[in-house]
């Protein structure tokens, strides 16, 4: 709300006490309908806001009131207000609390840190439970277990993608079998890697994922071999298997039995070892190979 800046020429019909100043700076609120103290219809009284922009002076006294002269030096001085009964009772007490003249008490300081210590170290976040799948049931996991017995084993679904653990002796069998309208119709082999645990007596994963256009549907299949064992090349279900088995053989050195042409495909032919091999050095490289078709000692 903006002020209004309002002057009247009589304060004295305007205002219930005599005096008071006659400039404000707006009308709060008014009553209309009664009578005004000058008897004037319409308004009863004025609530007045003061200007922050004048000083306030105190109101001129009435003529003839006695005004309050300040006392004659020497004269009786006022009565002086009487101590609260609790802070009577106690004594005064110095700056360090001790009695008054005392000297006051310095503050404790800090034992002193040693010499190269590490600062303190926040508490470590708690670790977080790992996730792990659940079990997967399902008409396709019934009618597996029904054409192949013991063949399929640990059905778990992570992430919406079920898998399957399928004993190698079965997995051309059921590769077909899946690759079937009865079977999912799972018509194309996505991928198909390994993956190197040298602590297990079956040390290599082999893993295939297969995807079904026909009813947008994922699913993985895991075979456990050793190092000495031979896999069954599914070539002849997923013609894509090809190069990703000969991928597998290069980099893991793992054997498939049944591949048209089994041969490295990243690493050169005479290369001695394979390189995704958890107990390959990352570093290691075949010196001899470097130095007989590159001329060079190896950097290595």
């Amino acid at each position: 709300m903006t002020s209004k800046r309002l002057i009247f020429p009589n304060p004295e019909s305007l205002t219930p006490n005599p005096g008071r100043s006659a400039v404000v700076d707006m009308v709060v609120g008014v009553c209309e309908n009664s009578t005004f103290r000058g008897g004037k219809q319409g308004l009863t009284e004025y609530y007045l806001r003061p200007m922050t922009d004048e000083k306030k002076e105190p109101p001129k006294a009435a003529e003839g009131a006695e005004t309050q002269k300040p006392a004659a030096e020497g004269g009786a001085a006022s009565t002086p207000a009487k101590p609260d009964a609790g802070t009577a009772t106690k004594p005064p007490t110095g700056a360090g609390g001790g009695p008054p003249g005392a000297p006051a008490k310095p503050p404790a300081a800090a034992p002193p840190k040693p010499p190269g210590a590490a600062p303190p170290k926040s508490a470590a976040p708690a670790a977080k439970a790992p996730v792990k799948p659940d079990p997967w049931s399902s008409p396709l996991l019934d009618e597996l277990q029904k054409r192949f017995p013991g063949a399929i084993s640990e059905a778990v679904i992570f992430r919406n993608m079920p898998s399957l653990n399928v004993a190698k002796e079965h997995l051309v069998a059921v590769c077909q079998f899946l690759k079937s309208p009865d079977g999912g119709a799972y018509n194309m082999l996505t991928d198909e890697t390994a993956a190197d645990y040298p602590k297990r007596e079956k040390r290599f994963d082999i893993v295939y994922h297969l995807y079904s256009f026909e009813r947008n549907n994922r699913l993985r299949l895991r075979v456990q071999v050793s190092a000495e064992e031979k896999v069954p090349s599914v070539t002849g279900v997923w013609p894509t298997a090809n190069w990703l088995e000969r991928e597998i053989y290069d980099m893991f050195g793992v054997v498939y039995e049944g591949h048209p042409d089994l041969k490295r495909i990243l690493m050169p032919d005479e290369w001695v070892g394979h390189p995704l091999r958890k107990d390959y050095d990352i570093l290691k490289q075949d010196a001899d190979w470097v130095k007989t078709n590159l001329g060079i000692e190896s950097g290595q």
